[in-house]
């Protein structure tokens, strides 16, 4: 598909979709993470060195779950209740650990363990840390083990004196306290930190590690975590969602400043191993909000490290690194925890003149959106925009519409760019000339689908352009509406002035508009005509007054009783 006028009928039906990670097709995407290494087991104990859980211990455990589940949430009897398991979770929490079904019944049986319980548990697999960290299932028990700090750190200590007695009394001393075992975990981890970083179940106890150890729960790993046992749980952390933060000691901390300078001793392994990598995108994110001063000497480890290998024919050696699929997601995090003044740097010194290059590519476009989601000042956008701006239709041609939107998205949010953009949007989707196309450039942009081809006309290349028909228009059904074409129009509709795509909000009829509200993507694009402060209030009662009167003609009147 190439950048003429008329190309896009001729080459395909739509522009692609494009940007999803995991399809092997050429030109799609990403590639799949790929196979997992399998974990090292040298660490393992022999097949019967560990205890197995029996049937009926199995079966107790899943009717005290499904008990306490129904229980009312508070009284002595719950108390009591949950006192029972969690001694009885103790006694076997290596077999359950260690069990399939056992292990997600612990799971949810921590989460409604009190303080000192949950120390006793976690005391007793400590013993055999190492096997329990790299076991399949044994490593999400002590994820879910660290994710309950935010809600037991610091609670009051309970003052029950049997309890007293029992720690006093023990044959092991006495018990530790949360932050202790937590610290005692963080040193092992440190002591053999490439082993735990370099294992494929180990790992994700580090990443559980970094965001306890800063205060931070990122919610791409709380969803990887609950979604732990699917072939899905090795992609790399997303970016969606707002992490959560919670108060912790300032040892914590300290540590925290410990297992950083641990990636700075091997960087060279935490670039290139795609299981090691996981656990340095984490720690950037968590150090770049908690200890930016460590965030930035990682990053310029990182940056450093991949500039100084050899250079490539066509530019600076970085960009090798930014067609490979395990550094450029790296890459990808690095860009987005920069300071705009390191930023500036990166593009003038890598990225300058090479923009269109790495759009075109299927794995290097994905650090360049990233490389887009970063900016916020007028004197990195500028030469972006005049760069990227002319390849526009060529990027949507070749199926990498998130680069697109990921520069209107800077347009927004710099301010800068805005009308030129929206000119070379409606250029690249064929509505711009004649004038009357613009009033159809909704559903357009809705379904990233050129003219020609979503009202299916027989246009010859170089001919002049038809007029748009308003019948032809408002007898079509809306298309598909794409989740990339929902984010461009929310992108637009707060750019300053959203005036063409509300005109064609308003042309939509009542079954268009209805289709767009019932859409999960669509209905996100009447979010933004609520919530856009570039649009005033005449303005929204035009767009959505036709689909008040539809949807109270669809509401059947209340019956009289």
């Amino acid at each position: 598909m190439g950048l003429g006028p008329r190309s896009l009928h001729k080459a395909g039906r739509r522009f692609p979709a494009g940007d999803k990670r995991g399809r092997r097709a050429k030109g799609s995407g990403r590639p799949p993470p790929g196979r997992q290494r399998p974990p090292d087991r040298s660490s393992e104990p022999a097949p019967d060195a560990h205890p197995h859980l029996s049937p009926e211990a199995l079966g107790y455990f899943r009717q005290a779950l499904s008990a306490l589940k129904e229980a009312p949430e508070t009284g002595e009897e719950r108390e009591l209740m949950v006192h029972n398991v969690l001694k009885e979770v103790e006694a076997e929490a290596l077999a359950l650990a260690t069990n399939k079904t056992g292990s997600e019944i612990m799971q949810e049986l921590l989460g409604f363990s009190p303080l000192k319980p949950l120390c006793r548990v976690w005391a007793t697999l400590r013993s055999n840390f190492r096997f329990v960290a790299c076991h399949r299932c044994g490593v999400h028990v002590l994820q879910s083990a660290l994710l309950q700090l935010p809600r037991l750190l610091g609670s009051p200590a309970e003052k029950e004196e049997e309890d007293v007695e029992e720690e006093e009394d023990g044959k092991d001393g006495p018990l530790e306290t949360l932050e202790e075992l937590v610290l005692g975990l963080a040193s092992e981890v440190c002591d053999d930190f490439l082993f735990y970083c370099g294992d494929t179940h180990g790992s994700f106890v580090v990443r559980t590690l970094l965001q306890v150890l800063g205060g931070t729960l990122l919610e791409s790993e709380r969803a990887r975590h609950r979604g732990s046992q699917s072939p899905e749980a090795q992609r790399a952390p997303a970016r969606e969602g707002k992490p959560s933060d919670f108060e912790v000691p300032e040892t914590f901390l300290n540590r925290l400043q410990d297992l950083s300078s641990c990636f700075l001793k091997d960087i060279a392994v935490f670039i290139t191993d795609k299981i090691s990598s996981f656990c340095l995108q984490v720690a950037l994110q968590i150090l770049h909000r908690k200890l930016p001063q460590f965030c930035a000497q990682l990053c310029s480890a990182v940056i450093g490290y991949l500039s100084s290998r050899n250079s490539s024919a066509d530019g600076s050696p970085l960009l090798l690194f930014l067609r490979d699929q395990t550094s450029s997601r790296l890459l990808e995090q690095v860009l987005l925890v920069l300071e705009p003044p390191r930023l500036q740097s990166l593009f003038e010194d890598h990225f300058q003149g090479q923009l269109q290059t790495l759009a075109a590519h299927p794995i290097a476009n994905f650090p360049l959106q990233r490389l887009l989601d970063a900016v916020t000042t007028p004197e990195l956008l500028s030469p972006v925009f005049e760069e990227l701006s002319p390849a526009l239709e060529a990027v949507l041609a070749q199926g990498h519409p998130g680069v697109v939107i990921a520069l209107v998205g800077a347009c927004r949010r710099v301010g800068a760019h805005q009308a030129r953009v929206l000119q070379l949007l409606l250029e690249a989707f064929h509505c711009a000339e004649p004038p009357s196309r613009q009033v159809a450039c909704v559903p357009l942009f809705a379904t990233l689908t050129a003219y020609e081809v979503y009202y299916r006309l027989a246009e010859e290349e170089g001919a002049v352009p038809a007029e748009h028909q308003v019948e032809m228009a408002t007898a079509r059904a809306l298309g598909e509406v794409t989740v990339l074409g929902s984010l461009l129009l929310q992108h637009l509709l707060h750019f300053s002035s959203p005036g063409i795509v509300l005109r064609s909000l308003g042309a939509l009829t009542g079954p268009q508009l209805l289709t767009l509200a019932q859409n999960p993507a669509g209905s996100h694009v009447l979010d933004a005509v609520l919530t856009s402060p570039s649009v005033t209030r005449k303005q929204r009662r035009r767009v959505l007054k036709t689909l008040k009167v539809l949807v109270s003609a669809l509401i059947p009147p209340p019956t009289s009783i």
